[in-house]
Order: structure tokens, then sequence, then C-alpha cells
């Protein structure tokens, strides 16, 4: 960790969730100096989860998006800088150089520049019509460009189906729009749930009338006049399209560290207290990535996560670390998704398992399902069960026996105390 010295300034570039989450910290902790928060939307930070979830539906309205207004960070006598966007990092001047020249001196600073929605390297990929789900100024043309296809009866495609992907295709069914999704794995969600669970996805979208297509690539994006009318599959296939979503994940937006002293790879390199290689620069959030030691396991992982509480969390330790107050970040990770009337949670973290167990009838209502390793609870997730949420984070890094989590009829708390 950076030597103890007076901290006056603390410039944070990233008005994300993070970053909004980290100046709040700052003033909780009682620090009484300068912070400026960065950001190169020319909104104030807004939680994105909703975007693809009740914004795109019309059940959350877009104030709702906010945790507070400009005049709230005012009120915290933090500088908030929207519209800025930041071009280069002088670490031995302790400067952060703005696009338009600005310098900005610090003695601590956070990255929480977050991430940038992929697109796609194919023919006609800029055609109008096609967009991505990042920020809200892309989930506002978003949804109005679905309701322009809804009116004239037109098909959305999405292109990949992961969360954000599925969550649109969810938002799309609800409001009575015909959606395809394409999808080069075998199943939605595979990555992250595994082809056993996704498949019951997989199901899920089927019934609500999705047309889903899966092991499929798209080759192009043709269209007449500069819009977007049709999308060719890697099988040839020409599939009819209003408006294309491309939903295949994003990349950290740490570019512009280059060259800084600021170790990269696959993200902003930070220890476990969430300092960079740099002394005194600090990251958080969808740009950090970080040391993770699995509950019960021999060995870290380094990892990288885009999600909400992830990001809220992990500035939050940000935050303390940088004034000196040191507190390893060692969370159990969570995320959710909701996608028509299901609310999935997701706790842990597992990239392999050798077994999969599941309590409930997956698909049919209420279901959890346990990643096990070696007999550990690698991960586990829960739909529609909200109230298990406590029971299965403790149960992440546990042994329980196989045979009662599997039951029913055994209450998961219970299961603790044998785990124990």
């Amino acid at each position: 960790m950076a030597a103890t010295e007076p901290i006056r300034t603390v410039v944070i570039a990233g008005a994300g969730i993070a970053g909004a989450s980290a100046a709040e910290t700052l003033r909780r902790e009682g620090f009484a100096g300068r912070i400026v928060l960065v950001g190169d939307e020319p909104e104030p930070p807004y939680e994105r989860p909703p975007l693809s979830k009740g914004y795109l539906l019309g059940t959350t309205p877009e104030e709702k998006v906010f945790p507070r207004g400009v005049d709230g960070y005012a009120s915290l006598g933090i500088e908030l800088r929207t519209g800025a966007r930041v071009a280069r990092l002088d670490a031995a001047a302790r400067r952060l150089v703005l696009a338009d020249g600005e310098a900005l001196a610090f003695d601590r600073l956070l990255l929480t520049t977050g991430g940038v929605a992929r697109r796609l390297a194919v023919p006609g990929a800029d055609l109008a019509g096609i967009h991505t789900l990042r920020t809200l100024g892309d989930a506002r043309a978003l949804r109005a460009g679905i309701t322009d296809v809804g009116r004239a009866g037109g098909r959305v495609v999405v292109i990949g189906a992961g969360f954000i992907g599925s969550e649109v295709a969810a938002a799309c069914r609800a409001l009575g729009v015909d959606v395809t999704v394409l999808e080069v794995l075998a199943a939605p969600l595979e990555r992250v749930l595994g082809a056993e669970m996704g498949h019951v996805y997989a199901d899920i979208h089927r019934r609500h009338g999705v047309d889903l297509r899966l092991g499929e690539g798209i080759a192009a994006f043709r269209g007449s006049g500069g819009r977007v009318e049709e999308v060719v599959t890697s099988r040839g296939e020409r599939v009819p399209c209003a408006l294309a979503l491309v939903g295949v994940g994003m990349r950290p937006a740490d570019e512009w560290l280059a060259g800084s002293g600021v170790a990269l790879d696959g993200g902003v390199l930070v220890d476990a207290y969430c300092e960079t290689t740099v002394p005194g620069v600090y990251a958080a959030g969808d740009v950090a990535r970080w040391p993770y030691q699995p509950a019960g396991a021999a060995q870290l992982q380094l990892v990288r996560l885009e999600h909400w509480d992830n990001a809220l969390r992990q500035a939050e330790a940000a935050a303390r670390n940088l004034l000196g107050k040191p507190v390893a970040y060692a969370p159990v990770p969570y995320f959710w998704s909701d996608q028509y009337d299901l609310k999935l949670q997701y706790v842990g973290y597992a990239t392999e398992w050798d077994r999969v167990v599941t309590r409930g009838q997956p698909g049919e209502g209420p279901f959890a399902a346990f990643y096990l390793e070696r007999s550990v609870v690698r991960a586990a997730l829960a739909v529609n069960r909200v109230r298990d949420l406590v029971p299965l984070k403790k149960l992440v890094g546990t042994a329980p026996d196989v045979v009662a989590l599997a039951d029913e009829g055994v209450e998961l708390r219970g299961l603790l105390t044998r785990a124990g």
C-alpha cells in the first residue's frame, strides 16, 4: 500500500456507480479534503441494472436510476465533472489529464472507468438500427427503437444470449415484440451458469415465444438506405431484422492507461487492497482485475466481475484503503437477473465444477442449483427463492451432505450446521 502522507485531494476517474460509491464512502469515513469525480457521460452517476430490465419495460422511470442528483453531490462537497473524458495518467507528476487538456493533481487516484460494449467486426456492422446496451443513452435509443418495431409489427434480432441479451429478449416478449436470439454457444447463459442450467433457460425463453437459435453465429448485417434489414447467420440463413441488439459482452475501459506504469492484463491489475502497481493509484468495479480466493479454496484466482454489487462493494473497500484504513477485499460475489417473472440470484464464483445439485424442479417453479467441486459448494443460484439468499451465501465454501442438499424437506439453514 502507498506510504502514509497527507491526503488533500482524491480524484476518481469514472462516474458510474463504483465512482459514486467511493466518493460517498470517503465522506462517510470522515475525509474532509477535495474529491473530484470525473465521468465522460453527460449524466450524473446512475445504476445500470434497470437499463435492461425495468427501464426497458417502462416500469422503472428514468429518474429512478439516479441514486442522487447533481445537487446531492454538491451537498457532500463532491466536485462532479460530467462530459469529461480522461486521456492519460501522468503517474510521476501525480496528475490525471483530461481530453480537453486540463490536468487534475491528486494525492490519491481511483480508477473506476468501467467498460465499453463490444461490437462485431462483420460487414454492415455500422448500419443504423444496430444497438449495444451499456449506457443510459444506449437504453434510451434501444427503448425507442423497440417501441417503433412493436408498432410496425417488425422483428428484433439479439446477438448473444448472455445476461444482457437474455434480459432484452425477455423484455421484447413482455412488450409483445417478436424476437430472434442468435447464440454461438450450446445454451443461453452457458458461460456463467453452465450447459445444464443454460438449457433450462433455453426452454423458458422458447415457452415465451423467443425464436432461439443456438450454435449460430453472425456473418453480416444487411440493409438498404443505410439501415439494417436482415442478419445473415454463420450458416447462411437470413433473418429479417428491423432492429438488432449486439450483446456480446464488454471490454474494460483501460486503453488510456497504456504506458502509465499501471499494469494491465484483461483489466487493471490490483492487489487485495485494490491498489494498482502504481502506489497511491487504486481501481475498483468493472475495470479492476483482482485476486479472489473462493471460500475453502487453496488457490487465488485473478477475476474481473461485471456486477453492480461488486462495483459498489469494491469501491467502498478501495475508498477505505486509499485513506490508509486497510481492509482486504474478500466478498462472496453476488448478482441477479430478471427475466419474465423469474428472479435469478447467484452467489459465489465458479468456472469449473464436477457436479450440479438441484433443489426443486428447474423450469417448473422455484428452484435452486449448487455448483460443487470435490463436494465443496463453489457457487449457487436460486430462482424465485429470494428468502434463500442468506443461507446460500453461507453455504459457499462448505461441503454439505449432497442428499440433504437436494431434499426440499431439509432446511438450508440446517445444512449449515451439518456442513460446519
